[in-house]
């Protein structure tokens, strides 16, 4: 008996059958189908919730710690101009400017006590040689608070005390420099003040030769009642220059009086300051601000 060997012939890509026809019922059930749904999140289980419990310490829970959704506020957020930050100024511009007004007052500081030092010298190297001193003391008291400062904050507190001595020991060399230059200078300025000729001084002086010309002639032959007179008419005279010239040295240094009078009229007569009070009282203030220039530059860059 023959056997079939005759095999079915099976083609290996076979024409995908024709999609039929849909209606417009079933194209709008596709479509509602292929609509995206939004995920919705798995829920965890009891074993991951209580994994995910045991890692948040309890000292950070907001139930212990008396935190709600009530309390907590958020953080202030910066200006913001544009995509920057608006930075604050004001501070900066504070410290800048006392850091200038601390080396404006070093420089007048440096120019008094070293023109003073320079003046105590009795020839060209001795001079040279004091000024020298008196610029270097002054530069050290300028910057030696600024340097203290830091050391002190380094936590090295010896060196810090110590720069603080030296401090010391220049602040007094320079006060007592700018006492004598401050000193010295208004007294010149009082001097040629006091010594001026004022019209009251001129006709004073003017009725004072008069009257002694006057008693010259008269008393010339002997001493008689008109010679007398005229001696006496002398002294009047004399009295009267006096009392001018003595009107122009109150009036050479006006500050010190004005000072009095308003003290008084302020206390209503309760507070009586002399001359000489507000005459000390402005030598030291003028001897004192021009070397306090390295405390006020140490303020400034701590305000930065």
């Amino acid at each position: 008996m023959a056997e079939d060997t005759t095999a079915s012939v099976i083609p290996l890509h076979q024409a995908p059958p024709k999609k039929k026809a849909r209606t417009n019922s079933a194209r709008a059930k596709a479509k509602r189908q292929r609509k995206p749904q939004a995920a919705k999140p798995a829920a965890l289980t009891d074993e991951e919730s209580s994994a995910s419990a045991t890692l948040i310490p309890p000292e950070f829970s907001p139930v212990d710690l008396g935190l709600t959704e009530a309390t907590v506020t958020p953080l202030p957020r910066p200006k913001m101009h544009g995509n920057i930050p608006v930075a604050r100024p004001r501070r900066r511009i504070s410290a800048m400017l006392l850091s200038t007004a601390a080396l404006a007052l070093a420089g007048v500081g440096i120019t008094m006590n070293g023109w003073f030092a320079r003046s105590l010298g009795s020839s060209d190297i001795a001079s040279w040689l004091f000024l020298a001193v008196g610029v270097a003391a002054d530069l050290v008291a300028l910057v030696m608070p600024t340097c203290a400062a830091a050391l002190w904050q380094a936590g090295q507190r010896v060196t810090a005390l110590v720069a603080w001595i030296f401090w010391a020991m220049t602040f007094v060399f320079a006060v007592t420099a700018g006492i004598g230059f401050a000193s010295l200078n208004i007294a010149d300025s009082t001097i040629t003040r006091a010594s001026r000729v004022t019209p009251g001084v001129a006709s004073a002086q003017a009725a004072l030769n008069d009257a002694m010309a006057a008693r010259d002639r008269e008393c010339r032959n002997g001493v008689g009642r008109f010679c007398r007179e005229r001696e006496a008419t002398v002294n009047e005279r004399r009295q009267a220059l006096d009392a001018a010239m003595k009107s122009v040295e109150q009036s050479a240094d006006p500050q010190t009086e004005a000072a009095v009078r308003i003290v008084g009229w302020i206390s209503r007569g309760a507070l009586r300051p002399t001359g000489d009070d507000f005459a000390m009282l402005r030598l030291v203030l003028l001897a004192l601000l021009p070397q306090i220039g390295g405390i006020l530059l140490m303020v400034g860059r701590s305000a930065r």
